[in-house]
């Protein structure tokens, strides 16, 4: 099957201008560059585990962030109230 899709790219490269091909050539170099950054840190954390140091490897999740409502207080602002506690 990978045989297949790379020999239709490779047919598919023989369209592009020469533009589209120096654009395609620095987004292969790119993702070349984080894949091997990758490899190198999975074998990094893996060697951390291997050697005992740290017992697993937590990855940040990244969520977006919802919107955030407002909440609207009565009176004096938050911040002069919060001045005011202080002194």
């Amino acid at each position: 099957m990978a045989l297949v899709t790379l020999n239709q790219i490779l047919k598919q490269l023989e369209t592009l201008e020469i533009g589209e091909l120096q654009q395609l050539n620095q987004m292969i170099q790119k993702y070349l560059t984080d894949k091997e950054e990758s490899v190198k840190q999975a074998a990094f954390h893996q060697a951390l585990i291997d050697s005992g140091l740290v017992k697993q490897i937590k990855h940040p999740t990244y969520e977006p962030i919802s919107e955030r409502q407002l909440i609207y207080v009565e009176g004096s602002p938050v911040s002069e109230t919060i001045i005011e506690e202080r002194r």
